[in-house]
């Protein structure tokens, strides 16, 4: 692996380094609700600190439309850091205005400070590359130099992960090398038996992935949405459960594909179906193959594996030397749709090997059901760019830096 790292930049005592963070964590009345993303920048960001240099912090935040939105401010992300490293952080009101202007000439040596949400500038994201290219012209005078440290939007060909890494010198934080290393152990000779478990709403996202480490893998467990599909596929009816039934042909092959290189993949083997969507439903544990025999009929939903499941999936994940989980096993924001994810994310702190939480909402629910990031070998920062980069594509904001 070949990527250009924070030592490649020289001495950067008394130089404004421009920190691209992921910062983009969940908010709920204007209060952080799982600060995971901003503790995994924490070492990248201490180690410019003693390096002496002048830290200027950008990060996005939610989907704002190119203008800002009160909602969206990283101002309470700033607070959160500042509190995290037990000094005062600096929060500028714009991202390359008069306000980012002042705060970043302001900063002495070892000093910090956040400009706001990018994506509060329709540059950001662009698809013309003379408008995102403006923009990150724009951030290149705030800073000598870039580290690019946000994992979670590498995938993105955005001003500030690809552009601004070509117009000044630019390398690798510490978490973007640490989260390649890890996925490095996912698709590089993994110790077997190796499990890869994915959930989540949709199948049509998890395809290239599912297609791309069949070969690599012993065993893949499919829960979530995903998973009335593939037993779709199989030619069970599955009520009102999530169902794209344009995807049912590619999931048949798939199957094929797993029988033909002995690999299982393994479906859930009972359901828990609701009479609506909510926590609040009336229940029926029922068999996969018979979801719509509960009372509810094919109005039933399917929102979580059964506990029958649970048990089989967390038997197949503890005796593996390395699990990838990507996507829970049902709404695990609603707590009678909770424990199929709880199984899985117990079994994972039980491995013997290398466990791996793939970011996105299957980080967000082991914080959410009580586990702690350090009962897990890696917990990703970025789900998206975790899937793509477990495909095999090419991902714009690691190529910049050098990664081959």
């Amino acid at each position: 692996m070949t990527l250009r790292t924070i030592d490649s930049l020289g001495q950067l005592g008394g130089k404004r380094v421009i920190v691209r963070c992921d910062l983009n964590v969940p908010l709920q009345d204007g209060q952080i609700t799982d600060d995971g993303r901003v503790r995994a920048s924490l070492p990248t960001i201490k180690a410019l600190i003693e390096q002496g240099a002048r830290v200027v912090i950008v990060s996005h935040l939610g989907r704002p439309k190119g203008a800002p939105e009160a909602k969206y401010s990283l101002a309470p992300v700033a607070v959160r850091l500042g509190e995290l490293l037990g000094a005062d952080v600096a929060f500028a009101t714009d991202t390359v205005g008069a306000s980012a202007q002042a705060a970043v000439a302001a900063l002495a040596d070892g000093e910090v400070v956040v400009l706001e949400n990018l994506r509060f500038n329709a540059g950001e994201t662009a698809k013309d590359d003379a408008e995102r290219g403006a923009f990150a012209t724009e951030l290149s005078a705030l800073g000598d130099v870039l580290v690019s440290d946000g994992f979670g939007v590498v995938h993105r060909k955005q001003a500030s992960v690809f552009d601004l890494a070509g117009i000044v010198p630019s390398a690798a934080g510490l978490l973007i090398a640490a989260e390649l290393e890890v996925l490095d152990r996912l698709t590089e000779k993994p110790e077997a038996p190796y499990t890869v478990v994915l959930g989540g709403s949709k199948v049509s996202d998890k395809l290239g992935v599912i297609g791309h480490l069949l070969p690599r893998v012993n065993s893949l467990l499919i829960g979530g949405g995903m998973a009335y599909t593939f037993l779709a596929a199989q030619g069970h009816k599955v009520g009102a459960s999530l169902l794209e039934t344009d995807q049912i042909e590619t999931v048949r092959g798939y199957l094929l594909e797993a029988e033909r290189l002995g690999v299982k993949i393994v479906l859930p083997t009972d359901i828990v179906v609701a009479s609506k969507f909510g926590a609040d439903a009336e229940l029926a544990v029922t068999p996969a193959d018979a979801i719509e025999d509960t009372p509810f009929g094919a109005s039933g939903l399917g929102l979580d594996i059964g506990p029958e499941s649970g048990a089989a999936f967390a038997d197949i994940i503890r005796s593996s030397k390395t699990v990838f989980w990507n996507g829970p096993m049902g709404v695990f924001e609603l707590a009678p749709f909770a424990e199929g994810t709880r199984a899985v994310a117990g079994a994972l702190t039980e491995v013997d090997g290398l466990s791996v939480v793939g970011g996105g909402d299957s980080a967000a629910a082991v914080r959410i059901l009580g586990f702690t990031d350090d009962q897990f070998g890696h917990i990703s920062t970025g789900g998206g760019a975790s899937l793509e980069f477990l495909e095999g594509k090419r991902l714009p904001g690691l190529e910049v830096l050098g990664w081959q």
